[in-house]
């Protein structure tokens, strides 16, 4: 049986960045080591209960780095004994929610890969999103990382931002190339509701979608031509260095996600945690969440990734030969641009990353 992969689900933050919508809270001290007994616990339980191995491991967030150093590292090794963790292990890490001694502290833990919230190297444009690390800490955080002998080091950067234009994009491109770190995830900002920035969403000064969508294809020529690949909508790296956690999700393998607002697939089972710290900590039952890993979802999906749809590999993995359907539908986003066809696969290309979803949905 094939490997899973484990997410940890950390969800304290310093402050609430007002675009975010992900499960966070501040807590205490006590708040963070009560919690961490309870994925300790969470992970002993799901250990035994699959008897799975698990080949990467991740901690996101919220901020996982504020948990310290300590107990990252105790959830870390618990991962490891537990599920036999011996591969990727990612954890996030906001540049201003950091000790000393942290990256030290979890590499010797086994951590092997950090994802470090940029955002932008722009003043103007941090403050905007709620960031109050500079651009000399995050240097001050990748030269840590280094020291301590993390050398994957992953940069977070956001796209359509307020004030921002294509110069002040390629200034914070250059920042992150010239850091030497082999990963940058892009995200394109989108506005969530019950955020701060909803609320205040007319007043914004965001740049247009035409805009937006040009920054997004330079952003891709810029990063191409300085050893990048464009290996999934959102993400780039140079090669060996795509994240192989994330790349679970996009191929509709399994995983197991534990703690408040946290999703797995198990089993061609999906179910998830509430987001409620409190049902987590006393042991509430994942919800159920339906069937998964259909042929649709592995369509939907696998065209995030640069590679597409492989038909030899969705033969494999369903006993059928890909639908003639889909492949004929595909031949106008071909003659648009927007996919590109073989006799061994399809894809979207750059331009078709874009419009994603509306390509896809009419597809499947």
């Amino acid at each position: 049986m094939d490997n899973i992969g484990l997410y940890l689900h950390i969800p304290f933050c310093k402050t609430k960045c007002p675009y975010c919508d992900f499960y966070s809270m501040r807590g205490d001290n006590s708040d963070r080591d009560m919690y961490v007994i309870a994925l300790i616990e969470s992970m002993e339980h799901w250990s035994e209960k699959l008897g799975r191995k698990a080949d990467t491991l991740y901690l996101g967030g919220g901020t996982p780095s504020l948990l310290g150093g300590r107990n990252v590292a105790m959830l870390v090794r618990r991962a490891k004994t537990l599920f036999g963790v011996d591969g990727e292990i990612t954890v996030e890490c906001n540049p201003s929610a950091v000790e000393e001694d942290f990256f030290k502290t979890v590499a010797a833990s086994g951590v092997n890969r950090i994802s470090l919230g940029v955002q932008s190297v722009i003043e103007n444009e941090r403050k905007k999103l709620g960031r109050f690390s500079d651009r000399q800490m995050i240097e001050k955080r990748i030269s840590q990382c280094l020291a301590a002998g993390i050398d994957n080091i992953s940069l977070d950067v956001m796209l359509g931002v307020q004030d921002q234009t294509l110069d002040t994009l390629n200034e914070t491109l250059d920042f992150c190339i010239e850091t030497g770190a082999p990963h940058i995830s892009a995200y394109m900002l989108k506005i969530e509701e019950g955020t701060p920035y909803y609320q205040k969403r007319e007043t914004l000064r965001l740049p247009d979608e035409d805009e937006t969508a040009d920054m997004y294809l330079a952003m891709s020529e810029k990063l191409g031509v300085n050893g990048f690949l464009h290996y999934e909508i959102s993400n780039f790296a140079r090669p060996g260095f795509e994240g192989k956690h994330n790349l679970k999700y996009w191929s509709c393998e399994e995983y197991l996600g534990l703690g408040p607002s946290a999703h797995s697939f198990i089993g061609g089972k999906r179910f998830y945690y509430p987001r409620d710290i409190n049902y987590f900590e006393n042991d509430g039952e994942p919800i159920p969440d339906g069937e998964g890993g259909d042929e649709e979802e592995y369509i939907m999906l696998r065209l995030r990734l640069k590679d597409g749809i492989i038909f030899e590999n969705y033969e494999r993995k369903y006993g059928k030969e890909f639908p003639q359907d889909i492949i004929k539908k595909t031949e106008k986003f071909v003659a648009n641009g927007l996919m590109k066809k073989t006799d061994k696969s399809i894809a979207l290309t750059e331009k078709g990353f874009l419009l994603s979803n509306p390509i896809i949905a009419e597809l499947i």
